[in-house]
């Protein structure tokens, strides 16, 4: 939101190039503005002591502490054999807690002579444990100096300040980030302001200059609180209003009305369903129709529960577009997936969908390929439901190209090869996109350039999002949500087995898979790797947090488990593995055999995560689930408990029971909300990675706003910029507004909104 010239300064003119380059290269900052808006994480004051109990392992911090003791240690080494070696060690304290600084070598010299007892001092760098006890080894340090000293300039800086301490990288401390910005702080008076001045003045918001100087320089904590409450409206308005942008412009497109005949092909659909639809079904469904029906595109989020019910609500609406004379298509992310819909929906239509089955008996050579009157008798409304993947054959590639050219498939479902150039649509009227968070925002773009004019657009998740998630990343598109399960689905109870601290629950757990196989059902074994990676212990065991650090094993590998529970726990049953890497007529092979019931175990890697439905499997044991998200882990639950027995599923880890991981494995056990669990994943991670992944990568332009907490100025920044919006879509009377768009939107973030 840098808006002018002086804010544009590139920072190796004011600063230097060595500190520019740095401050590029690590903190991503490159002109006066960007610094300007790199922000105290916190604020130390003067007397107030930061909790060295609560320090992050492997993380570079800043504490503000007091010397409490330095001893000299000479010693012996290879490098200083007559024992002329020196170590300095100094103890410093908070009141919480204690921590160790080292200082070896030449280093020792000047804090030696500066870090007395009772001396107070910033400390920055990364936590390491050593004897187990924390450590900072040659830690950065700036001495506080008080009144006492007789220095003006240091009881001006340090008497009753507020310290600010700003997100730092190890080769920058946060007390030289600070003296940067110090330098560029006037600046900030010439930021031009993004709001409008009635929002600003309704809302009591003070000047962004005022803002920028009371982050940076505060006097009292109210300074701190009246700056915040400003930077998040700018965050949350500007954002808003990019989307509020995007959604006025999709609504100047055209697009064709596409309104279902009422003895069409739904009203047949309909009729051969063995239930009702739920109540959240039928509401979301008119959402959907009245949409369809506009002559502007669609551009809906449809977001449930896991086994809600969302792919029966899309499969409504393609086949409402059918009945119009269009034609639709379904983007899956992988081809188990894209099978796996294809089978479910040729299967939910019967003799609705002709010659929706090739792969049982694939077209033989000369035959044309295609069985007359369609291979299922071809009801009098039927259309073709073709599949179109990157590993079919060439005979049935071609005829599946050619049904979507002349216009005789109605529907399509396929991975990313439904994108190629060759794919000619007759007429496609509406895309339904499967788990958008793994399709570039390109990919969507490019199927939705194949309708003559732009189709209707259905998003489906499966992971739900948070109210305010879904306003702030998906803020373009109308929401619909599912809620409620359908009748005949079965409850799941989430049981943790701490395998480390009670053996005998594991063993349990393998008695419980074979007592569920015994009356007839089959089981799931998650493993969070496939097991022929080669022996890199970089890749291997990738460390992902303390946690991990402690346990040196890698993660459990699905070939390794299945061998190992054929031999013994699970002797003697039908026991399969799938992952990834596996040939895409393999999968597709081992995924039938464990639908048709064959199979009684399947030993997998996430790649069941999604669409998997397989309404006999009523156990699950996922292992080592401390090593997948709170989201993944409820996903993955949802393969399970979908006939009319109930589900269970098992979380098997080695982590203690007091650490961070066993808590996020409690929660999930503990509720099968999925919303509430997404709420619970966004606060354990940071926003960035929800808003990143959905943004095609680019980064989070949030810095003060927190997607959860500020729930409050999300939704009111989207009203104030839908309403301002509305009456200047150009923002020709804003100029400031206008620029901090340009700003906000660099590149890649501007065809994000714009593809959307």
């Amino acid at each position: 939101m840098d808006l002018v010239p002086a804010l544009e300064e590139p920072l190796k003119k004011v600063l230097g190039p060595a500190t520019a380059k740095v401050m590029a290269e690590h903190l991503g900052l490159h002109t006066v503005g960007d610094l300007l808006h790199h922000y105290p994480r916190r604020y130390e004051e003067r007397g107030q002591l930061t909790h060295l109990a609560d320090l992050p392992m492997d993380e570079h911090v800043t504490v503000v502490a007091q010397v409490a003791d330095a001893r000299l240690h000479t010693f012996a080494s290879a490098k200083a054999p007559r024992g002329k070696g020196q170590r300095l060690e100094v103890t410093i304290t908070d009141g919480s807690g204690r921590l160790q600084l080292v200082f070896f070598g030449n280093g020792v010299h000047k804090p030696h002579k500066e870090l007395l007892p009772g001396t107070r001092a910033m400390f920055a760098g990364k936590v390491s444990v050593f004897n187990r006890r924390l450590q900072l080894a040659h830690p950065a340090y700036e001495l506080l100096r008080g009144a006492d000293d007789g220095a003006a300039e240091a009881v001006e800086s340090w008497a009753g300040a507020l310290i600010p301490i700003y997100p730092a990288t190890a080769k920058l401390e946060s007390w030289k980030i600070g003296k940067a910005v110090q330098t560029v702080l006037p600046s900030a008076q010439e930021a031009i302001d993004p709001l409008p001045d009635p929002l600003r003045e309704g809302r009591g918001l003070v000047s962004l200059p005022e803002a920028l100087l009371k982050i940076h320089r505060p006097h009292t904590k109210a300074d701190i609180a009246e700056a915040r409450a400003r930077l998040k409206w700018d965050e949350a308005f500007v954002l808003q209003v990019a989307l509020a942008r995007r959604r006025h412009a999709d609504t100047q497109l055209p697009a064709v009305p596409r309104k279902p005949r009422p003895d069409g092909l739904l009203a047949a659909f309909d009729d051969r369903l063995p239930f009702t639809l739920t109540e959240g079904q039928q509401k979301v469904s008119r959402e959907i129709f009245d949409d369809l029906a506009t002559e502007h595109p669609m551009h809906r989020l449809l977001q449930g529960e896991v086994g809600s019910g969302k792919t029966l609500v899309a499969l409504r609406a393609m086949l409402a577009v059918v009945d119009a004379g269009g034609q639709a298509a379904m983007l899956a992310p992988t081809e188990v997936l894209a099978q796996q819909h294809h089978r479910s929906i040729t299967e939910m239509m019967g003799e609705l969908a002709s010659w929706g089955l090739w792969r049982e008996a694939p077209p033989q050579k000369g035959g044309g390929g295609r069985p007359e009157g369609g291979m299922l008798g071809g009801a009098e409304h039927a259309t073709k439901v073709v599949l179109l993947t990157g590993s079919m054959g060439a005979a049935a590639r071609r005829q599946a190209l050619l049904d979507l050219a002349t216009g005789e498939a109605g529907i399509v479902i396929g991975t990313h090869a439904l994108i190629e150039d060759k794919v000619q649509f007759h007429d496609l009227g509406l895309v339904v996109v499967d788990e958008q968070h793994r399709f570039g925002v390109e990919q969507r773009d490019a199927l939705r350039g194949k309708g003559k004019q732009p189709p209707h657009l259905l998003v489906m998740t499966a992971t739900p999002i948070p109210r305010t998630v879904a306003m702030t990343v998906f803020g373009d598109l109308e929401t619909s949500v599912l809620d409620q399960l359908p009748a005949g689905r079965s409850p799941i109870a989430s049981h943790v087995v701490p395998a480390a601290d009670k053996p005998h629950f594991l063993a349990r757990a393998w008695e419980r898979v074979r007592e569920e196989v015994a009356k007839g059902h089959q089981a799931y074994v998650v493993c969070p790797r496939i097991g022929d990676e080669e022996d890199d212990p970089k890749k291997g065991g990738k460390k992902k947090s303390p946690e991990d650090e402690a346990e040196k094993r890698p993660p459990l590998a699905v070939l390794d488990v299945a061998d190992q529970l054929a031999k013994g726990p699970l002797n003697g049953l039908e026991v399969e593995v799938l992952h990834g890497r596996m040939q895409p007529d393999d999968k597709d092979a081992v995924m039938r055999r464990f639908a048709a019931g064959e199979t009684d175990v399947l030993v997998a890697t996430t790649v069941i995560e999604v669409g998997v439905n397989v309404p006999n499997a009523t156990v699950m044991v996922i292992m080592d689930a401390d090593r997948f998200g709170v989201s993944q882990l409820h996903q993955l639950r949802g393969r399970v408990g979908r006939g009319s027995a109930p589900g269970l599923c098992l979380l098997v880890t080695e982590m203690p029971e007091a650490s961070a991981a066993r808590q996020r494995l409690n929660a999930v056990a503990a509720t099968l909300d999925g919303f509430e669990l997404s709420r619970i994943d966004l606060e354990q991670r940071r926003e960035g990675d929800v808003l990143g992944q959905a943004q095609s990568g680019a980064r989070s332009s949030l810095r003060m706003l927190a997607v959860i907490d500020d729930e409050e100025i999300i939704a009111e920044a989207r009203e104030e910029a839908a309403a301002v919006v509305a009456a200047d879509p150009d923002l020709k009377r804003l100029p400031g507004l206008r620029t901090a768009l340009d700003s906000l939107l660099d590149e890649e973030r501007e065809q994000y909104l714009e593809k959307g």
